[in-house]
């Protein structure tokens, strides 16, 4: 009688153990597609606050036009107009500088090194941190997207739309793709990915995180050539329009103007970046093969 309830016992514990192993499978399972789509689509947010500060500067414009027939905006919209950019502002251009910084030292703008005695004393806070920015960019982006959408107002214009002449270049317009793609990456391990790993435990592979950077580029091409082509030259086109027509540049345009050309010179500083790394891998690889063929030639002199 008790070896059968001995046998029981141990049956249970074993279906027991049997449907944990299942479950953290399934877990494991799920857990890395849902982190490469969070990773995403929080990843997505910086290239879409480019997206609603290029709209913003569009609506203020075209708002300050008396013979433009625009509609007049919500309540709603007109506080956001007044109280979001200076915050999204703020924190799209730190994002920005920091890219900068990155890629122009190779070194990440952080106030302490991982190797520092006080690192693993701020962790908690720097994580904070990141989510503050995390949420306050994702409720900018939402409540500013749809404030616009609301508005009904097409914002798809160009220089070429407002002085005849299109000044931005085929050459500039992929710069400025190359650098925002760059800063996108910069934003993602700076903040988005400290916080998806926090909230979703486990190892990151290395397949996963390739995995990770193919999904964010497809996604930011995606977006790129949806609407950011068309919108995102508002930032520096509106600014040059207000003063070809002497009118007031306010500090919300000269900020589009300074992000735009500050993403223009994060592309040039990884196009020159790259072309030097394939200047020194020609360069090494041709050296070792002339100092072979004079020591062969040295060798047959003998």
């Amino acid at each position: 009688m008790v070896d059968h309830h001995h046998h029981q016992t141990s049956s249970s514990h074993v279906q027991k153990s049997q449907k944990k192993n299942y479950f953290n499978s399934v877990l494991v399972s799920i857990k890395g597609p849902f982190r490469v789509t969070t990773t995403t689509l929080l990843s997505l947010l910086l290239p879409l606050s480019f997206l609603l500060l290029a709209r913003l500067s569009s609506a203020r414009f075209l708002l300050s036009l008396a013979s433009f027939p625009s509609p007049e905006p919500s309540t709603f919209f007109s506080i956001f107009l007044c109280t979001n950019p200076a915050l999204l502002y703020s924190l799209v251009s730190a994002v920005s500088i920091s890219a900068l910084v990155h890629n122009l030292t190779g070194n990440k703008l952080t106030l302490l090194s991982p190797t520092s005695e006080h690192y693993h004393n701020l962790r908690r806070p720097r994580l904070f941190a990141s989510w503050i920015s995390l949420c306050t960019l994702q409720v900018c982006v939402g409540l500013g997207i749809e404030g616009t959408v609301a508005l009904g107002t097409d914002y798809s214009f160009s220089s070429s739309s407002l002085n005849g002449a299109d000044k931005r270049t085929l050459f500039s317009r992929v710069i400025f793709f190359l650098g925002l793609h760059e800063t996108m990456l910069h934003w993602s391990s700076l903040v988005v990915r400290p916080v998806v790993n926090d909230t979703i435990l486990g190892v990151v592979s290395s397949t996963e995180k390739w995995i990770q950077r193919g999904a964010m580029a497809g996604g930011f091409a995606s977006l790129w050539y949806w609407r950011l082509r068309d919108e995102v030259e508002s930032l520096v086109v509106v600014a040059e329009a207000k003063g070809e027509m002497s009118m007031a540049v306010g500090l919300g345009d000269f900020a589009g103007w300074w992000l735009y050309y500050l993403m223009v010179t994060v592309g040039m500083v990884r196009v020159v970046k790259a072309l030097m790394w394939v200047g020194m891998s020609l360069f090494c690889c041709r050296r070792p093969m002339r100092l072979i063929l004079d020591d062969d030639d040295h060798e047959d002199k003998v």
